[in-house]
């Protein structure tokens, strides 16, 4: 299993994912680097404004946090110090290329889980990948398949989200992992149940704060190590593209595990390609596809850009990579900040932060999970995978059945290829709605033309 995942997670997903992003890139114009003012003043610049505009579920904001809550987690606090422990520096540098070109298969993603979306039995919009190669391809067999190969990779996924936080509870409370697993179960029951608004209502709470508590810890640790800044920056472009020598209790790497790794991580911690973040985004209320894209591009920067990069400073700058192997890359920034929190503090501190964030993930991607079963089998069959999914909290909090963790990586693959194809085989719907959003939209907008009721005509003018 080991040797396939390497294999898929080296030439065959560099060339997916990073060609997928830079195809997009090009198509759209260089989106990310043109447009990037308008970008952020769209998104980073309205974090605190209400948006009632255009149909949906929920707001834009709400739709991003919930999909960044999907995202930011074990991922960034344990899948970076990872990748490090087993690519080495390097690794944060391919990280790094994902993200970026990943800006634009993000936006891409959005744009067409937005255009596709539905409406369910119950009156909310539902939307995703599986929609899009339906109606928009009519590939409904592909669809059926996305649909079940991540319905199947989320029972591993949040057996492994579990599992990282029980280790870090229970090494700094010693709360037996059972306790801490039913704990989790029954806070993710309690919300889950609410469906998406639910979902929404508490991650546009929860997750801005937790980001900031984090990154302050973050800020003051790199604070106490300004002065080995400059070497890791200086480590991370070195050993990208050059093998670097075990020390301590780095094992050591060559530049195909830095990129492996780099890859991996990097897509698991900003899900660009993956095609989950379009199944949050199809809920959000908007005027304009390309809008809601924009919040894709936001999650990326935010997720990878600016928290993933910090994490990876702080591991690096601390020393912390050299002293603890990936099986503990759990503890690597409770390492790190204990210098300057002390070590009790500093892993309550880590602790917190991580059991908040892990709740939300699960949250988001239980939900993702359930909107899988219901497009296959319907409402009932649903239901039914959300206790297959809390169980699987359960089970990964006491690290019951990691043979299925090993295969997490391949499931992740097989969910994210058929998704990148569907993608690239639509990205002139992409272009035409971007097109029609800087062309149109803008203009309309600044004479006063444009109203909220004009939604649905701009994604059925698209449509056609």
């Amino acid at each position: 299993m080991t040797k396939i995942t390497d294999f898929i997670w080296g030439i065959p997903m560099m060339t997916l994912l990073v060609f997928g992003g830079i195809f997009f890139t090009i198509r759209l114009g260089f989106l990310q680097f043109v447009k990037l003012p308008h970008i952020l003043s769209e998104t980073f610049g309205k974090i605190f404004k209400k948006n009632n505009e255009g149909e949906g579920t929920v707001t834009p904001f709400q739709a991003t946090t919930s999909a960044l809550a999907s995202t930011l987690g074990a991922a960034n606090l344990v899948g970076v110090p990872v990748a490090i422990a087993l690519g080495g520096p390097g690794a944060v540098f391919w990280m790094w290329v994902v993200a970026i070109f990943g800006i634009a298969t993000k936006y891409s993603e959005v744009v067409l889980g937005m255009k596709y979306r539905e409406k369910n039995k119950q009156g909310e919009y539902v939307g995703g990948p599986m929609y899009y190669m339906k109606n928009g391809l009519k590939w409904k067999k592909v669809a059926i398949f996305f649909s079940f190969a991540l319905m199947i990779e989320i029972v591993a996924s949040i057996m492994v989200q579990t599992n990282s936080i029980t280790q870090s509870i229970s090494g700094s409370f010693s709360i037996p992992a059972i306790v801490v697993g039913i704990g989790l179960l029954i806070i993710v029951y309690l919300s889950v149940s609410g469906g998406i608004k639910s979902i929404g209502s508490k991650t546009e709470k929860f997750v801005p704060f937790m980001v900031a508590f984090y990154m302050i810890g973050v800020v003051i640790t790199l604070i106490y190590y300004f002065k080995e800044i400059p070497e890791a920056i200086s480590l991370i472009f070195t050993s990208a593209f050059q093998p670097i020598a075990a020390a301590g209790g780095f094992a050591g790497a060559g530049i195909a595990q830095a990129i492996r790794w780099g890859l991996a991580r990097g897509l698991y911690s900003n899900e660009a390609g993956m095609g989950t973040a379009p199944i949050a985004h199809a809920t959000a209320q908007n005027v304009h596809p390309a809008k809601q894209g924009f919040w894709g591009a936001f999650e990326v920067i935010v997720d990878t850009l600016i928290v993933s990069t910090m994490t990876a400073l702080v591991v690096l700058a601390s020393g912390a990579w050299k002293e603890l192997s990936a099986d503990n890359a759990v503890l690597m920034i409770t390492k790190a900040f204990s210098p300057v929190f002390g070590e009790t503090f500093a892993g309550i501190f880590v602790s917190v932060v991580l059991f908040t964030l892990v709740i939300t993930t699960i949250l988001v991607i239980a939900f993702y999970g359930e909107k899988q079963a219901e497009f296959l089998f319907g409402s009932k069959f649903a239901l039914f995978m959300r206790f297959v999914y809390l169980g699987a909290i359960v089970v990964g909090s006491i690290g019951g059945l990691q043979f299925i963790w090993k295969f997490l990586d391949l499931l992740l693959a097989v969910v994210v290829v058929p998704n990148m194809i569907a993608i690239l085989f639509l990205s002139k719907e992409v272009k035409m709605i971007t097109d029609d959003y800087f062309n149109r939209y803008l203009v309309n907008k600044k004479r006063g033309n444009i109203h909220a009721s004009t939604t649905q005509s701009i994604t059925n003018r698209t449509s056609n």
